[in-house]
């Protein structure tokens, strides 16, 4: 693109009196920008020579209308909305903070069945499948977090939907992104109530006392065949398997989020404080669901109970010879995680609650409404987990909808704003990724209505278990 070549040099002069600024918000300079525009832009826009057209010895169909430079200027208009909503309200966070909240948001209670996955794809596969979803999902986040910031237009994407709208267009993100972000929050949430950094105590402290107290007898680690033993029974099976794998990773859906609570500026990027405490986070929680699954399935083989797993089995298996302490503890923890996680997976909703109102009377959200939004959330929450308690029966089949946040539209999303050179290793790479997700969420989708299909669901309201 040509070189926009000005006669007078454009300087940061105060506007004349009487004529009142574009910008209402504190200006900060060299801060990235978000897409619902941001108190700290990029660039500066001066009022003055701003609405000028200046002179130019280019041709119309380079001028500044269309170069990079105006459409940064264009882009980096100042909202004060951003500054309202309770995610992008404060942008003080730093590594420590990143490593703690996608810690809290990628490991918890789903993590306990891993070890029944085992019992059907076996030892071989069952460590493999595993290995492969663990690095496949980290490379996607990894995606997420350098997708967040663009340095060509200055913008910050500070929520998923927002990045998937401006990458494919807000049609599309309404069609494949809103439903399965809005049930990876809500229906978290939701979830956290009917079975109810706290996560690594709990599981450690389960694998711990699963292989000191010892394999149990007449344990098998051959594979379980379901019941009938047909083909189409094995094959669904094993999806299933499959299925609790892809669903023990989650938090995609909040990796902008938290990262938009960080500085970011052309020098010091946010990217690179999110992805070390992303690498840390990661660390620990393959130090947590790696054992889990291991240990689980080496002292319970083919017994682990398909419902809760290692729970489940914990107090089944030895809730007479193990300390109450222990088990009064450990199940202590889940409960305190079930809570602060919670907290984490309902702010995306908190924060579309409040921005609902910001738009509609343009200021920011008082304390005693921000508190009566989350505590009407957290007591729809509440109804919706004890009036249809057998939610849980569909969640493989809800769940399937979700697995393309987490695996495949990371890897579209790259393809689309980065535009790696075509059939380049990336550009193979990520296509390969992001169909895979697509195909993986369509087979459990499948395999969730076959299982809906073939055991049932047992309907009850208002009787939660």
């Amino acid at each position: 693109m040509g070189e926009v070549v000005e006669d007078t040099p454009t300087t940061n002069t105060p506007p004349p009196p009487g004529i009142s600024p574009a910008v209402s918000a504190p200006p900060m300079q060299s801060q990235y920008n978000s897409p619902s525009l941001s108190r700290k832009p990029l660039l500066l826009v001066d009022t003055a020579t701003a609405n000028k057209t200046p002179n130019s010895r280019t041709p119309n169909f380079i001028t500044p209308l269309g170069s990079p430079l105006r459409k940064a200027i264009q882009l980096t208009k100042l909202d004060p909305h951003d500054a309202w909503l309770p995610i992008t309200e404060s942008r003080n966070g730093n590594a420590y903070y990143a490593a703690f909240h996608t810690l809290c948001s990628g490991i918890g209670i789903q993590a306990l069945v891993l070890p029944v996955s085992f019992t059907i794809l076996g030892w071989t596969w069952g460590i493999i499948s595993l290995t492969i979803a663990f690095i496949w999902q980290l490379y996607t986040l990894g995606l997420l977090v350098k997708l967040h910031e663009s340095t060509e237009t200055g913008m910050r994407y500070s929520r998923y939907l927002q990045l998937f709208s401006a990458t494919f267009g807000e049609k599309m993100g309404n069609i494949f992104a809103a439903f399965p972000i809005m049930y990876l929050s809500g229906g978290t949430c939701v979830a956290l109530i009917i079975i109810g950094v706290t996560a690594i105590g709990y599981c450690t402290m389960m694998w711990l006392v699963s292989v000191t107290e010892g394999r149990l007898d007449g344990v098998s680690y051959d594979p379980v065949r379901p019941k009938p033993d047909t083909n189409i029974a094995w094959f669904f099976s094993i999806l299933n398997a499959l299925g609790i794998i892809a669903f023990a990773f989650r938090g995609h859906n909040l990796t902008l989020e938290i990262q938009a609570t960080m500085p970011s500026s052309e020098k010091k990027p946010s990217h690179k404080p999110m992805w070390i405490g992303v690498k840390v986070a990661y660390l620990i929680i393959a130090m947590c669901i790696f054992p889990l699954a291991i240990a689980g399935y080496w002292a319970y083989g083919h017994k682990i109970p398909p419902n809760g797993g290692m729970l489940t089995a914990i107090y089944q298996f030895h809730g007479r010879d193990t300390s109450q302490a222990i088990l009064a503890v450990t199940s202590l923890l889940v409960i305190i995680n079930a809570m602060s996680s919670f907290q984490i997976y309902g702010m995306p909703m908190f924060d579309d609650m409040e921005s609902k109102y910001t738009k509609r009377k343009n200021q920011p959200c008082p304390w005693w409404l921000r508190s009566i939004f989350r505590a009407m959330f957290g007591y729809g929450c509440f109804f919706v987990a004890v009036a249809i308690p057998f939610l849980g029966s569909l969640a493989g089949l809800v769940g399937g909808v979700a697995i393309p946040v987490t695996f495949a539209y990371p890897c579209f999303m790259w393809l689309k704003i980065k535009k790696p050179k075509k059939y380049s290793p990336m550009w193979y790479l990520n296509w390969g990724l992001g169909l895979s997700g697509v195909v993986l969420s369509a087979i459990l989708i499948a395999a969730g209505v076959y299982v809906v299909i073939d055991t049932g669901v047992e309907v009850s309201f208002f009787k939660p278990q």
